[in-house]
């Protein structure tokens, strides 16, 4: 395996809180950050089927827990970032691409909308994998097609119609993950560099942007918002160990250096249980939980 991806970083017991936005997580197994698609083929390919894998990007919408991951995770941000205009309309974006970047270059291209990529914490490969949103747009409502990555290294086009597509959620070929897509975009004329800046500002001012987070916590339910339930609820600033529910916006989770992935973890429940005693409402988690509660004895 080593020669096949030489080229790759390829680690054992990785910590997984360098790889977070949130600087949580305990250690996976075997950790890989491949530089070209064909060598992450070639690590699929060997990677024996029963092995448990995860794909991350820039380790936003992630919550990886104190014992770790036992299994394999491909992080996708060592693979070549690609935009490429393929014709007036369309637009082809690998996975590894941040998704404030797509914007930026669709506004330059005069192609839309697209601005609101710029309000998506992330990357595309990401996006995809959950159909983020932000500001009234989502990352599918333009997809015309996306290439996926089997577990035996197989590439794969498929279309939108393969695909189960509702709010925050993406159901698909299982054991397939995203390598790029395929957007198809209006002329737009309107939206400028001044719109991009303007939703960054905005973000600035109403999320606490430069602090340790995973973005939203938790899914908008229907005809309301999670963080203004939250806050009618009381929860601002509650805390539990070293994560505390943010003071700018409610549906955001702060590690203030000290928390652990099991006080974010049982914050986000207590959050959760006194919005439903509060409201009668159920909020849906966002952001994505894997790994172990303790370190296994090995």
């Amino acid at each position: 395996m080593n020669g096949a991806i030489s080229n790759s970083e390829l680690k054992l017991c990785e910590e997984m809180s360098a790889h977070t936005s949130w600087r949580v997580g305990g250690p996976v197994d075997i950790f890989l950050r491949p530089d070209n698609i064909e060598n992450l083929q070639h690590f699929l390919m060997e990677l024996p089927l029963e092995t448990p894998l995860v794909w991350i990007g820039l380790g936003s919408n992630l919550l990886v827990r104190d014992g770790g991951i036992r299994g394999a995770v491909i992080c996708t941000g060592g693979l070549k970032r690609e935009i490429e205009r393929m014709d007036t309309v369309r637009v082809r974006v690998s996975a590894g691409l941040p998704c404030a970047l797509l914007a930026r270059q669709c506004v330059r291209w005069k192609l839309g909308p697209a601005a609101f990529f710029a309000g998506i914490p992330g990357t595309i490969g990401g996006a995809l994998a959950m159909n983020a949103g932000a500001f009234g747009g989502e990352t599918w409502d333009q997809i015309e097609s996306v290439e996926t990555v089997d577990r035996g290294g197989e590439r794969h086009k498929r279309l939108p119609s393969d695909f189960d597509l509702n709010y925050r959620t993406v159901h698909g070929a299982s054991n397939e993950w995203f390598l790029s897509a395929v957007f198809c975009f209006g002329r737009d004329d309107e939206t400028s560099m001044s719109d991009i800046r303007g939703i960054t500002r905005f973000r600035a001012e109403t999320q606490p942007i430069g602090q340790l987070s995973c973005g939203s916590v938790f899914k908008n339910p229907p005809n309301g918002f999670a963080a203004q339930l939250i806050e009618e609820a009381g929860l601002k600033m509650r805390c539990v160990g070293g994560a505390v529910v943010s003071e700018r916006h409610a549906n955001f989770i702060i590690n203030t250096g000290t928390a652990t992935a099991a006080d974010i973890e049982t914050l986000i429940l207590q959050v959760r249980e006194a919005v439903k005693d509060f409201h009668d409402v159920t909020l849906e988690m966002e952001v994505h939980v894997v790994g172990e509660y303790e370190v296994s004895r090995r």
